[in-house]
């Protein structure tokens, strides 16, 4: 089988392109994508991937202000020719799903979400815009939920990474999706049994991450630590509202976070992420979790057993929640935790997905021939 894969576009290296990464290690197909830069898959499988584009690679300032293209997104991805494959798996929260193909060829899409800031947080984005910039995202939102819902019929059969999104995928395209966790480098982490007297929080410091309700909740409780890790546009806004037990350290190098994960009494996670990367890490070196119950973590984490869940995003609930963690702390077994976060692991993933992609070829092939194509 020929195959292609297809992704929205390759300017970092977050939890998408880390699941691309397995699933090119399975099939070493050609990708294509909107926009890439070699210098974000340094280090990584896709580094020496062979990587073609449409003609948005070489807009001005495509790598840096790609998103000024928006409006052309949907156009750009039906350039894509695919015509030689088979297959055409796509890795898509965006338009990768939205390639053209041949009723010939099977479309198999892993679906990390539909586009959410014209879905689930259109609302959300609408009210931080001046007047302008709001009928402008207004008119181009609404071009891209008609497209969007559209192109989902060239789907031939949707993956989701996890059942929330599952459930996405059904209220926006009314398509069912298999459900395959994505890969987590479980491998990579080890187990303490040893924890210190601090709590530990990690991601990208952006608005929808939250961090900024775990910052206030522990800025409150002034007797216990909190060390955030990561880098983004909130972290001056971040520290002005913090207290003197809150500790911000910056992006940093892999063995320090997987120390500071493996040391800390618990991980606090405050976002509701579609499936959420770290909550698993940090239970892979089997500490306890502390999260919002919606999205990912509702399935990764086990309330009582492998962390505390809590209700709301507030900081009330984040207070409430850590004051329950610690009335039950020693009731939390690590090896216990790092043996749920082994469900998720690499392994596991290319087995569910490489199991998928083979049946459902085997039963396209069998249809074609029943149909006489």
């Amino acid at each position: 089988m020929k195959r292609a894969l297809v992704h929205d576009w390759l300017l970092t290296f977050g939890g998408a392109e880390r699941v691309l990464e397995e699933i090119y290690e399975l099939f070493k197909s050609p990708i294509y994508t909107l926009f890439y830069d070699r210098k974000a898959l340094r280090g990584t499988k896709l580094e020496k991937a062979e990587i073609s584009t449409p003609f948005t690679n070489k807009l001005p300032f495509s790598k840096s202000k790609y998103r000024l293209y928006l409006p052309l997104f949907p156009f750009a991805v039906e350039q894509i020719d695919l015509s030689d494959y088979n297959t055409v798996i796509s890795s898509s929260h965006a338009v990768a799903k939205g390639v053209l193909v041949r009723s010939d060829q099977l479309h198999i899409c892993y679906c990390h979400t539909p586009f959410r800031f014209v879905w689930e947080l259109y609302h959300s984005q609408f009210r931080k815009l001046g007047f302008l910039k709001r009928f402008i995202f207004q008119l181009i939102s609404h071009y891209y939920r008609i497209w969007d819902r559209l192109s989902a019929d060239r789907v031939d059969y949707f993956v989701a990474n996890s059942k929330s999104v599952s459930m996405r995928i059904w209220k926006v395209y009314r398509r069912k999706a298999k459900v395959i966790y994505p890969p987590v480098s479980v491998e990579s982490f080890e187990v303490s049994e040893q924890k210190e007297d601090f709590y530990v929080t990690v991601g990208r410091l952006v608005p929808y991450k939250r961090i900024d309700l775990i910052v206030k909740a522990f800025s409150e409780m002034k007797n216990r630590k909190l060390v955030v890790i990561g880098e983004g546009p909130e972290r001056e806004r971040l520290e002005k509202i913090s207290s003197g037990n809150v500790r911000f350290l910056g992006k940093v190098p892999f063995p320090v976070l997987k120390e500071y994960l493996k040391r800390a009494r618990a991980f606090v996670f405050a976002a509701e992420e579609d499936f959420g990367i770290a909550p698993v890490e940090a239970q892979a070196c089997g500490t306890p979790v502390i999260a919002y119950e919606k999205g990912g973590t509702s399935e990764t984490v086990i309330n009582g057993k492998t962390g505390i869940l809590f209700k709301k995003q507030s900081t009330e609930y984040i207070i409430q929640a850590v004051k329950e963690f610690e009335k039950r702390e020693n009731n939390f077994d690590p090896w216990e935790i790092r043996k749920n976060a082994e469900k998720f692991s690499k392994e596991r993933f290319k087995e569910n997905f490489l199991s998928f992609v083979h049946q459902k070829e085997e039963e396209f092939r069998l249809f074609r021939r029943k149909v006489g194509v």
